[in-house]
């Protein structure tokens, strides 16, 4: 077979052959294919789209790239969930152990930052001696003792999605949903998965500000992964304002062990990161209703026994012992705290969410460059949820910053970010729809 020919097809429109894609596929793995040919199968796709069939078919061959796990020695079903990003979107370090003090085990392979959503991987990061990218051994051993582990994509797993993603980065063909489908799912079938269960956003805070492009892209992961053969449902979620009270990665990591232990629950986190499990349950069989499962994971949480499981895979993949019970003790701190006053009175009508993710991103708390180092310690705390009501210089939020000029920028841009009305606004749920196969 010859790479240019199978371009040529589907530039042309044409259906590839399973046996092109996954030609094409182990070709970019092994760098039998040149930057420039993949780049044009992108650009091909991108303006051609793929049938469902041929999105399976890339889906697959790019799982089989590389290594798959084999979880069948374990006694209990494997399950996952993958979102799509937000602000202040740190469900996963909840809902991993939450699932897993359930009977499940939650093998979580996640991504560090994109833009300006935050990385699930950054604020594991963020805990001293955590080893987020283990090698297969104590990531299995983690996974068995614990019930879960957060880590990142290893170099075995679909490395052909790994060298594709970074050349459509650089070509303008992120924004395909068959090579976003493709991509996310072979990692997650890579991870020998029996069950996954998505969270799509929309909204100012998602990458996918629309409605009906997150359902697009929602209903084609859930046909694709069902015809992949790992049973997968999705749900519609709200990011049209943050999603914890935090934006940051040692501030998110504290907010998650607050949610854990029970010393804080933000509302709207608190419905997303349960209905989440909840359908993760229901599609692991570990219950047969989602009300069932909803009060399932609800004692896992008042029981403690979700906080303790999260502690123990911190021990298991490197962190600090006691980290649940003394977080503060060993998550950094920015040495400047800054209140954010409100600018006027009302109430909360509308946050620019994308606005304050870039102002994190911009005092340090991301990357503008894959290279570029993050400081875990800085971040937004406190930040005040849409209908809240505000008098002139009560506090917005509280900025974590590394210097005075930094908090200052970071004052600004949230004060910005915010839009006041005079009556409170009805307030809504954040998730919006479900998905199934």
């Amino acid at each position: 077979m010859l790479p240019q020919e199978i371009i040529r097809a589907k530039r042309d429109g044409k259906v590839l052959h399973p046996d092109q894609i996954a030609f094409f596929a182990r070709s970019i793995a092994t760098g039998a294919v040149s930057e420039g040919q993949i780049a044009a199968f992108a650009m091909a796709v991108f303006f051609n789209g793929m049938s469902r069939d041929e999105a399976v078919g890339l889906t697959l061959a790019m799982r089989d790239s590389g290594d798959v796990l084999d979880w069948s020695s374990l006694d209990g079903p494997v399950v996952d969930k993958h979102s799509t990003g937000g602000v202040g979107d740190n469900v996963s370090l909840m809902l991993a152990p939450i699932v897993a003090a359930c009977g499940a085990y939650v093998p979580m392979i996640s991504g560090r930052g994109l833009g300006h959503t935050g990385g699930t991987l950054d604020k594991m990061d963020a805990i001293p001696g955590y080893i987020s990218q283990p090698d297969k051994a104590r990531f299995e051993t983690t996974v068995r003792e614990a019930g879960c582990a957060i880590i990142g994509q290893t170099a075995d797993l679909a490395p052909a999605d790994k060298r594709f993603y970074a050349i459509r980065d650089v070509t303008a063909t992120v924004e395909s949903i068959p090579l976003i489908t493709a991509s996310i799912l072979s990692k997650k079938l890579a991870a020998g998965l029996q069950g996954l269960v998505l969270d799509v956003k929309f909204g100012n805070g998602a990458f996918m500000t629309k409605s009906r492009d997150a359902t697009a892209l929602a209903e084609s992961l859930v046909a694709v992964a069902n015809g992949a053969g790992l049973p997968t449902t999705a749900l519609l979620t709200d990011m049209d304002q943050p999603l914890a009270l935090a934006a940051g990665n040692a501030v998110e990591v504290k907010n998650a062990v607050d949610f854990l232990t029970g010393d804080r629950r933000d509302a709207r986190l608190l419905e997303v990161t349960l209905a989440l499990a909840a359908e993760m349950l229901v599609t692991a069989r570990l219950a047969q209703t989602p009300r069932e499962a909803m009060e399932q994971a609800q004692a896992a949480l008042t029981s403690g026994k979700a906080a303790e499981t999260f502690g123990r895979m911190v021990a298991l993949l490197g962190g600090p012992s006691d980290f649940i019970s003394r977080p503060a003790h060993y998550l950094p701190a920015a040495p400047v705290i800054r209140q954010v006053p409100s600018p006027q009175k009302g109430f909360v009508g509308s946050i620019e969410t994308r606005a304050l993710g870039l102002a994190v991103v911009a005092f340090g708390g991301g990357r503008t460059r894959p290279e570029d180092k993050i400081d875990h310690a800085v971040g937004l705390t406190a930040l005040q949820p849409i209908g809240a009501e505000m008098n002139a210089g009560d506090p917005l939020a509280m900025v974590h910053a590394r210097d005075e000029a930094a908090a200052e920028a970071a004052v600004r841009a949230v004060q910005a970010a915010y839009g006041f009305v005079p009556l409170r606004p009805r307030a809504s749920h954040p998730v919006k729809r479900r998905i199934a196969g």
